[in-house]
C-alpha cells in the first residue's frame, strides 16, 4: 500500500500548470455518448475516476484511450445500454451516465452508484426529471430499470439546484423531441463548461451559469475536439497549501471568477493573491488571521468541495473559525485525522469551530474521502516534521499527482 511523505515546515516557492477539472471531465465523457462519434478531449485529467468512466465507455462497446495527452474518445459502436454493478460501485457519478445511455439507446440498466461516503447523495431529482421527459423507470433492488419510447421536452423545476441532476437532464434533453426548460438549475462553472462541450458537438442550448437552461432538442451531433476548463477545486487545495505553509505560488490555469469566495476568504486571512491574465498568484507570510464564518452553499456560494483544505490552512491562524456544512452530512471525517496533528476543533453536527494553534506537528493519518486527504496534505505541508498519509486511492480520484504538483511548488512530497 503507497502512503504519501510529507516533510513539512519549508515555505513554498514555485509554479504549476492547473490540470482539467474532474468535475466537468466526468459528464462530458458521459455526454460522448449522444454524438454517436469521435470526442478528443483535451487538457483531460488522468485520474481514478476518470479511468473508470474510460472502462465504463469501453464496457458500453465505445472506444477509448489516450493520444498523448489527450483523451479519444468514439462511441460509434456502442452496443450496451446496461453497466455492471462492479462498475458503479467504483464511482459516485457514474449516474451521470444514465441520462445519456437512455437518450442514444431508449433503454439503460444500471445500479445505484459508489464514491466517497459524504452521507445521502440521492439521485432522486435525475429520476424524478427522467419520467418527467417520458421515461419509465422501475426501482428494483438496487438497480434501475429505465426504458422510453421517446423523450419529450417539457419546463422542469428542480427542488434543489443539484449540479448531477442539471448534467443529466441537460444530456438526456439533447435527445427529446422538442424545448426542455431546467429551472432552478445548478450555476457551477462546470455546467457550462459541459453546455460548451454539446455546443462544440452542435447542440442547441442557453443559459449555463444561470438558474434557468433551455434545450432544443434532437439537434444533429458531429465530431469535435474540446479542451476542459481547470479544476477549480485543484487551485484551490494549492492556494490552502501556500497558506498553511507560507511561501509564494503561481498557478497556471487557475480562475478567480471560479474561485472567487475561496480567494475572498483567503484574503481576509491575510493572504495575497493576485489574478494575472494566464493564472493566479498566492504569497502568504507568518500566521493568518481568523476569518468570519465559512457556510457552504451552492455556486457561486462557498464550495463545499473546498471546506476541508480550507479548514486545513487556518490551523495555526490567530483566534477562532466557524465553519458550517450545509449540503454533505459527513464532510468533517477528516477532523479526528487533524487533531492527531495537534489542531483544535470542535464538531457539533455540521457545524466545525477551528481555535488556531502557534504549531502543528506530523503524525500518521489516513485519508477517508477526496478533499479530506488533500487537506491531510496541506496540514502536513504547514507542520513540524514527517507526516505520513494513507488511504491514497480516495486522493487519486481528484488529483492527477498530487506529490508532483506540490513538489513543483516547493514542498516535499513522496509516494513510498
Amino acid at each position: 500500500m503507497s502512503r504519501l511523505l510529507v516533510q513539512g515546515g519549508k515555505a513554498l516557492d514555485g509554479e504549476v500548470d492547473i490540470h482539467g477539472a474532474k468535475n466537468s471531465t466526468l459528464p462530458i465523457l458521459a455526454a460522448t455518448i449522444l454524438t454517436g462519434g469521435e470526442t478528443v478531449l483535451q487538457n483531460c485529467p488522468k485520474l481514478r475516476d476518470v479511468e473508470v468512466s474510460i472502462r465504463i465507455l469501453q464496457y458500453l462497446g465505445c472506444s477509448a484511450g489516450w493520444d498523448g495527452d489527450a483523451l479519444v474518445v468514439n462511441t460509434k459502436d456502442m452496443n450496451r445500454h446496461h453497466i455492471s454493478d462492479g462498475l458503479m460501485r467504483e464511482m459516485r457519478s457514474s449516474s451521470i451516465f444514465l441520462g445519456a445511455i437512455l437518450a442514444r439507446c431508449g433503454k439503460a440498466n444500471l445500479s445505484y452508484p459508489g464514491g466517497c461516503e459524504l452521507g445521502p447523495r440521492p439521485i432522486d431529482m435525475h429520476l424524478a426529471g427522467l419520467r418527467q421527459l417520458g421515461a419509465t423507470i422501475t426501482e428494483t433492488g438496487g438497480r434501475l430499470d429505465c426504458e422510453t419510447a421517446g423523450l419529450t421536452g417539457r419546463t422542469l423545476v428542480l427542488r434543489l439546484p443539484s449540479v448531477g441532476a442539471t448534467e443529466n437532464l441537460m444530456i438526456a434533453a439533447c435527445g427529446a423531441t422538442g424545448t426542455t426548460t431546467i429551472l432552478n438549475a445548478a450555476r457551477e462553472p462546470e455546467i457550462v463548461d459541459l453546455q460548451n462541450y454539446l455546443l462544440c458537438c452542435g447542440a442547441r442550448m442557453t443559459g449555463a451559469g444561470t438558474s434557468t437552461i433551455i434545450i432544443e432538442g434532437k439537434a444533429p451531433l458531429h465530431d469535435c475536439t474540446y479542451a476542459c476548463m481547470s479544476d477549480r477545486i485543484v487551485a484551490a487545495t494549492y492556494l490552502c497549501a501556500v497558506a498553511s505553509a507560507g511561501g509564494r505560488i503561481y498557478l497556471k490555469g487557475a480562475k478567480e471568477e471560479h474561485l472567487s469566495t475561496v480567494i475572498a476568504l483567503l484574503r481576509e486571512a491575510g493572504c495575497q493573491i493576485t489574478s494575472q491574465s494566464q493564472g493566479i498568484v498566492c504569497r502568504a507570510q507568518g500566521r493568518l488571521q481568523s476569518v468570519q464564518g465559512v457556510k457552504t452553499a451552492p455556486y457561486p456560494g462557498f464550495p463545499t468541495d473546498a471546506q476541508a483544505v480550507v479548514m486545513a490552512a487556518l490551523l495555526k491562524s490567530c483566534g477562532a473559525t466557524m465553519l458550517e456544512e450545509n449540503l454533505f452530512e459527513n464532510r468533517f471525517r477528516h477532523v479526528d485525522e487533524l487533531k492527531r496533528m495537534g489542531a483544535d476543533i470542535q464538531v457539533s453536527g455540521r457545524v466545525a469551530v477551528v481555535t488556531g494553534v502557534e504549531m502543528l506537528h506530523g503524525a500518521s493519518v489516513e485519508a477517508t474521502d477526496l478533499r479530506g486527504g488533500a487537506a491531510l496534505c496541506v496540514a502536513g505541508l504547514g507542520a513540524q516534521g514527517d507526516t505520513w498519509v494513507s488511504g491514497l486511492d480516495h486522493i487519486d480520484r481528484g488529483y492527477e499527482s498530487i506529490e508532483r504538483d506540490l513538489c513543483a511548488l516547493g514542498g516535499e512530497v513522496t509516494r513510498i
